[in-house]
């Protein structure tokens, strides 16, 4: 079954939302990096340049003996291979702290349990959260539903250890960005039908959720930006194959699939106004709302996809962060 659609378009797509100015010249000076059309034939390069970038150390994620690191295998899917947490708990802490359970991001095709980290310790500093961060096996070796399942078995697996890990079992949130926000909200669809963990909350960050690829926004933002209609079709090939696009994809690997959204945990989502995952990330808050449930919408004037991460000292970006932030603080009490 598929979920409802937003009613068809009844005047042609215009043209493409401008950048916000300052992320655009951020855009620029980045444009010989990063294509937004990426194709599988281009993977293995693109992995090779990333494989060939530093990558964050333990003593980087310490922050100065701020966290304690451990990097643990815990039970993967039934017949599957472990799954790698990495755990970033508050140094010295004596009492059960709330926890963000991170699925990271990178088009289900890129990155590991580092990749998008250093906002989520931000988030542990000010607020006094334990880390999680899993590593999911990647398309497309791994094709659905690996990613998901490894996701909610290491969270099952945080969730039955919580006492050991230092976290209050009752606060547990999921977190992710791009194809991480995708994989947060299958987990949390996936504990809401599998009567699993009992989620306090998501952040849903710019989510890849819609395997259709046919929203205005992802016409309208074609060949621009930093992940486009066609770097889209990419990663949902490489995760779904012949199945893309079509009646028989699972709402646990595209959430934009799925028919009910009631009495999931209230979500923070939020999206750049000028990005291919703009209609389908308003579209899942609405039927949220529709359905009876919370959440809080942002949209980003001007903003392109990860604008955040790419361009952190820009005011928008600077604005989005502080927003999540908010959120947590109400969400948590703290």
């Amino acid at each position: 079954m598929t979920s409802p659609r937003p009613a068809p378009q009844t005047t042609p797509v215009g043209p493409p939302p401008p950048f916000d100015p300052e992320l655009a010249a951020a855009l620029a000076a980045m444009a010989e990096e990063v294509s937004p059309s990426l194709t599988l034939e281009m993977l293995p390069a693109v992995r090779a340049a990333r494989a060939a970038m530093p990558r964050l150390t333990d003593e980087e994620l310490r922050r100065d003996g701020a966290f304690d690191i451990e990097e643990r295998a815990v039970p993967g899917p039934a017949g599957a291979p472990d799954v790698s947490l990495l755990i970033c708990r508050p140094t010295g802490a004596t009492v059960p702290l709330p926890a963000v359970y991170h699925t990271h991001g990178g088009g289900m095709i890129l990155g590991d349990n580092r990749t998008g980290l250093p906002e989520m310790l931000d988030w542990a500093q000010k607020l006094g959260l334990v880390v999680v961060s899993v590593e999911y096996r990647l398309a497309p070796e791994h094709p659905d539903p690996a990613p998901v399942q490894d996701c909610y078995a290491g969270l099952v697996w945080t969730a039955k250890n919580a006492g050991e890990l230092g976290i209050d079992p009752d606060r547990i949130l999921v977190a992710g960005g791009s194809a991480g926000g995708g994989l947060a909200a299958g987990v949390a669809l996936l504990a809401r039908d599998l009567g699993g963990p009992a989620l306090i909350g998501q952040v849903l960050i710019c989510p890849m959720l819609d395997d259709r690829n046919d929203t205005p926004s992802s016409q309208q933002m074609a060949g621009l930006g930093v992940w486009d209609r066609t770097a889209n079709e990419t990663g949902w090939t490489a995760l779904l194959g012949d199945r893309r696009g079509g009646p028989d994809v699972e709402p646990y690997a595209a959430p934009a699939r799925a028919t009910d959204l009631s009495g999931l945990p209230p979500a923070f989502i939020d999206v750049g106004s000028a990005e291919t995952f703009r209609d389908e990330d308003v579209h899942y808050a609405t039927r949220i709302w529709q359905a009876g449930g919370q959440a809080e919408l942002h949209v980003w004037p001007g903003g392109f996809h990860g604008f955040d991460g790419f361009a952190p000292q820009a005011v928008l970006s600077r604005e989005a962060r502080d927003a999540r932030l908010r959120w947590l603080r109400r969400l948590l009490g703290s």
